[in-house]
């Protein structure tokens, strides 16, 4: 088993729960067919999106999305086996990290830093699961 997380840049004008909701209807299909599991975290300029499975449908799926053209600056923030899956069920859950509570977002941005005045998504592993972690925690 496999988990790969990345981070882009989006080249929307900004990004909605439309868009997110878009995203994760596209990837459905896909993902039940190749045993797929993930979440993707939008803030209004940048994506991050991990995605589990085999090593084949995991990379497959990393070179489908690295050609979608909403999005650029793509960084591969990981690609590592795993003994088991963070999102076990989740075929592919997206969640928008903007119009948060001032609280919730002045914590997550203390927490992970700003960036183009949102919260930063992080490019380190661990950094990116804890972010996962979190936000998880707040729509269980």
């Amino acid at each position: 088993m496999y988990r790969l997380i990345y981070k882009s840049r989006s080249i929307l004008v900004e990004v909605d729960m439309q868009t997110i909701n878009d995203i994760v209807e596209r990837s459905k299909d896909l993902n039940i067919k190749n045993q797929i599991s993930g979440a993707l975290i939008a803030t209004r300029t940048h994506f991050l999106q991990v995605i589990e499975g085999e090593f084949a449908p995991v990379n497959q799926t990393f070179f489908r999305i690295a050609s979608d053209s909403r999005h650029e600056n793509l960084e591969l923030v990981s690609f590592n086996q795993m003994e088991k899956r963070l999102f076990e069920g989740w075929v592919m859950k997206g969640f928008g990290i903007f119009d948060l509570n001032s609280d919730l977002e002045a914590a997550l941005k203390k927490k992970f830093g700003v960036e183009e005045g949102g919260v930063r998504l992080p490019t380190q592993e661990w950094a990116a699961l804890s972010l996962m972690h979190d936000i998880k925690l707040i729509h269980q």
